[in-house]
């Protein structure tokens, strides 16, 4: 199963401050919303912003890649040697969060390109 990069998330206190900052001062088209979440269309991914602590400064966004199965996609990773977490479901997503070698953080999730 290949893996599609489809979001870049930033966790944000300020969801307010940041959605008027993609959507007025960048410019980005608005493209979903929900409680504690925003997403902007940026070309060929989504950035999103998730209602959340802001990572300290100096490390990475959460890249997040959509798959359709994400059990068996954890699984198929974790055989490769890859450290995942746990699944989490929600109404909107399933998604299980790891980390690569030097402890940036992505995920895997069933949430669809917009």
């Amino acid at each position: 199963m290949a893996l599609a990069l489809a979001r870049i998330i930033y966790f944000t206190r300020r969801l307010d401050v940041m959605t008027a900052f993609y959507r007025d001062v960048l410019g980005l088209d608005l493209i979903g919303q929900e409680d504690g979440w925003r997403e902007f269309r940026a070309g060929g991914c989504i950035i999103a912003l998730h209602k959340g602590p802001a990572a300290k400064p100096g490390r990475s966004p959460k890249l997040a890649f959509y798959v359709a199965d994400v059990a068996a996609e954890k699984l198929a990773l974790e055989a490769r040697g890859a450290v995942m977490g746990k699944i989490w479901t929600s109404p909107q997503v399933t998604f299980c969060d790891g980390a690569d070698p030097d402890g940036n953080a992505f995920s895997i999730s069933d949430r669809e390109l917009a």
